[in-house]
Parts: C-alpha cells; sequence; structure tokens
C-alpha cells in the first residue's frame, strides 16, 4: 500500500475571520463533501479579529489535499496549513467525572499525580478531575480511570502549534496583505 491511500489522522490548522457564520459555512462545507471531523478546536488568535481553527481529519493524503483546497476557496479563510507532517506541540484538555468513594479518593489522586492531572472538584461520592496532554496521554488515563467508574467525559479538540521559531502560522498585518483592505474585505480597484 502506498502512503498515498493510507488512513490515518491529519491535523490541519485554518485562520479564518472572527465573525458570525463562519464555523456553520465551514462544517457545511465539511459536510457537503463528506470530509468527517475527529476534532475541532476554535479559538482567538493573536489578532482580534481572526479565530485558529485546528481540525483533526482523518483520511489518506488525498483527503487532506481536498479539504485543504476547499477550506482555502473560502472567503472567510485566510491561511490553511496541514500540520500533520510538521514538527509540532499538540495538546487537548479533557474532564473527567469519576465515582470516588472515600477509600478510592488516595488511589485516585496517586493516579492523578502520575499523570499529572489535577483534581477540580470533590463531592461526596465523585471528583472532576482535569487532565492536559497528547491524545495518547489522555485515552491512557481514561483507561486508568475506567475500573471506578467514569461518569461522564469532556474533551476538547486538539489545539497544536508549530515547534520553534518558524511563524509559518502567523499572519501579517491586514493593511500589508496585497488585494484586501481589511480582512475578508476585497480592496477597490
Amino acid at each position: 500500500m502506498n502512503n498515498h491511500s493510507q488512513t490515518s489522522k491529519h491535523t490541519i490548522s485554518a485562520l479564518v475571520l472572527d465573525k458570525p457564520g463562519v464555523l456553520n459555512r465551514i462544517s457545511s462545507m465539511f459536510r457537503r463533501r463528506g470530509f468527517n471531523i475527529a476534532s475541532l478546536a476554535v479559538g482567538q488568535s493573536e489578532n482580534p479579529d481572526l479565530s485558529r481553527m485546528t481540525f483533526v481529519v482523518v483520511g489518506n493524503n488525498s483527503v487532506v489535499e481536498q479539504v485543504t483546497k476547499h477550506l482555502n476557496k473560502l472567503i472567510d479563510v485566510i491561511k490553511v496549513l496541514d500540520l500533520s507532517s510538521e514538527n509540532v506541540i499538540s495538546r487537548e484538555l479533557a474532564l473527567f467525572r469519576i465515582n470516588s468513594s472515600s477509600q478510592a479518593r488516595s488511589e485516585i489522586m496517586n493516579l492523578s499525580n502520575i499523570f499529572r492531572a489535577n483534581v477540580v472538584d470533590i463531592a461526596r461520592n465523585t471528583m472532576i478531575l482535569e487532565i492536559t496532554g497528547d491524545e495518547e496521554k489522555i485515552v491512557a488515563f481514561e483507561e486508568m480511570l475506567r475500573p471506578f467508574g467514569i461518569i461522564e467525559i469532556m474533551r476538547t479538540g486538539t489545539i497544536s502549534l508549530k515547534r520553534g521559531m518558524d511563524a509559518s502560522t502567523s499572519l501579517p498585518q491586514p493593511k500589508e496583505r496585497k488585494n484586501q483592505s481589511s480582512w475578508g474585505e476585497a480592496a477597490s480597484v
């Protein structure tokens, strides 16, 4: 099997205009094209007019090329990067509500210390634990918590930044961009 047809997870980062309807237009494009989003995280970027979206999609290289191509066609999308083959730092945040009898609490707290998780809430029979890390760390922590009884899990999507000083995920200020007077508005000719 060649590398082009192997299915795997790919991380794509997009800088988009921070305005109503952008997430809907992008998710509609994914739906229309039949692309599956395994993970999605959206938040404000270093520029208050832009948001950064991080998608994890499952597919082969051809699927990732198509996703990138279609994202770049959307007017609200400023820049798209496929971070899959880059040297990146990726993190997720997860919250776990678990059963915690008084007898099990010390064991749960020791487990949390090993995984560098935080206890953020304790009630009579439950605890909420917070953990940050890559997907493998969170999955491993979840497996260790299962015997105690997981009541609820809440996970963010993956977020990623390239390592080092490479600023290729950053953008010039709007006035420096050709053919745009401000983000998303075409300059008059």
